[in-house]
């Protein structure tokens, strides 16, 4: 039998009229706001170096579409909300994509055959370079996996964008380490059951400047959770100092880093840390004169009270010196809450007093959590459902620099913005960035026509010009 196609769509009658719908709109897009996502990329070369990092073993005669172009639509796409590979079979007949992309014929005029109209690559060769072997720059390439992927030159390069972001002078550098979960849900590379979460997963190894990601390492779920932690400092610090040689560099992590590897490195390399610290029996008896003075306060303060005290301390056998220990003696209407922090701050911080060290410094680690909760929610970075743990390492780096653009978007050409100066990734993308758009390709130029009742323009054309006045 004919298999019908349906041309056109009835709906309710709105009065005396007919609503009637088809699909004969032209090349029109939701991804008008592409184009500023583009503008970043261009200005700042992100794209661009990490390309560099890649090696491509292809015969460059037969390519269509080069590794920056594949990166970018790979990339571009997490940023625009499309979080799995089959969404780039609908996505290659795009015309912003295919013009965020950069390519010449948008439309897909000039190619062959049934590709023509497709004017981006497919699911199939998308996923081959997410398959790419990190061992293949050392060994000849085989099969169809031909585009190899440097993990050591990816791990460096994000560091230095991350460092170039800050402002000239910085005095202080605080890095923010944190473990979280990404599900499995198949039989993939590396699957472990954790019993914090209850699930088996994968354990990344995340790092924060301020808004910035640093560091986005997978691992298995059979470690501690500090695991990769020194590691990760011996290429983070160098790569600080090379542009920042004396500024302050401080460690700051929950009680799942308190660990004396960690602390003497730190120690050893003048890196300052704050970190949060399990309590003890030995611990509670340091704190227990505080915490009869914040229960004897809290009786006349309506059941709540906090008071601070410091002490020195050393374990039994596991450290190696006696630290400094900041103990938060707090009383609620549930009971008691104590609370640690060890550190090496110097007496002349400007907030080395324990009580502004907890509450204005060491608090301040939460916002990592909710960096880590954006990069997964909104630029999918827990979508691990390749079979080995390279290719999904891949996928954490390619959300990682999604989120990279999208920050730099904010910081750049919305800063100063009441509204917008501190949205989410999401937030950015579903007000600014999905914009219905009309794409018309001429001999002389591309011109794109957003919708004229498209309700944030004021926002968009205020991050154009902050865009186009920021140096390249």
């Amino acid at each position: 039998m004919t298999d019908c196609i349906q041309q056109t769509f009835a709906f309710q009658d709105l009065g005396g009229r007919k609503v009637e719908a088809d699909f004969k709109g032209g090349n029109v897009s939701a991804d008008g706001g592409i184009l500023l996502v583009r503008e970043v990329d261009l200005r700042t070369g992100l794209i661009d170096q990490l390309a560099a990092c890649f090696t491509d073993h292809r015969c460059q005669g037969l390519i269509e579409h080069t590794v920056p172009e594949l990166l970018r639509q790979r990339i571009f796409g997490m940023a625009m909300g499309y979080e799995d590979l089959n969404d780039h079979d609908s996505l290659r007949r795009d015309p912003m994509m295919a013009l965020g992309v950069g390519k010449a014929d948008p439309l897909g005029l000039d190619r062959p055959g049934i590709d023509r109209g497709r004017a981006l690559a497919g699911k199939s060769t998308l996923n081959r370079l997410e398959l790419t072997n990190a061992k293949a720059c050392q060994e000849p390439a085989r099969g169809v996996h031909k585009i190899a992927a440097d993990h050591s030159a990816i791990e460096r390069l994000l560091v230095r964008l991350a460092v170039s972001r800050l402002e000239a002078g910085t005095k202080e550098i605080v890095l923010d380490f944190d473990a979280t979960d990404s599900l499995i849900h198949g039989n993939q590379e590396g699957r472990f059951f954790h019993g914090y979460y209850d699930a088996y997963c994968y354990l990344p190894l995340y790092c924060f400047i301020g808004p910035w990601p640093v560091w986005a390492q997978l691992r298995t779920s059979n470690r501690d959770a500090s695991d990769g932690t020194i590691e990760a400092l011996q290429i983070i610090v160098p790569l600080i100092r090379e542009r920042f040689p004396d500024a302050r560099i401080i460690l700051r992590a929950d009680s799942g880093f308190a660990r004396e590897p960690i602390f003497a490195w730190c120690e050893l390399h003048e890196v300052f840390y704050v970190t949060g610290m399990a309590k003890n029996s030995a611990l509670l008896r340091h704190l227990d004169a505080t915490m009869f003075r914040a229960k004897a306060d809290a009786c006349v303060r309506g059941g709540w009270c906090t008071h601070f005290c410091e002490f020195e301390y050393r374990t039994a056998k596991s450290w190696s010196r006696t630290r400094q220990v900041i103990g938060k003696a707090q009383v609620n209407p549930k009971g008691e809450n104590p609370r640690f922090i060890v550190t090496n701050l110097p007496a002349d911080h400007a907030l080395r007093e324990p009580e502004r060290l907890y509450r204005e410094f060491y608090c301040a680690r939460g916002d990592a959590e909710n960096r880590i909760k954006e990069q997964q929610l909104d630029l999918f970075a827990d979508r691990m459902s390749c079979e080995v743990m390279s290719a999904n390492q891949l996928r954490l780096w390619f959300s990682t620099f999604a989120y990279l653009l999208l920050i730099d978007l904010r910081e750049t050409g919305l800063k100063g913005n009441q509204t917008y100066a501190k949205a989410s990734p999401g937030i950015i993308r579903h007000h600014l960035l999905k914009i219905a758009a009309v794409v018309t390709v001429s001999v002389r130029r591309v011109l794109v026509r957003w919708s004229s009742s498209f309700r944030f323009q004021r926002e968009v054309a205020e991050c154009w010009r902050k865009l186009q006045a920021a140096p390249a």
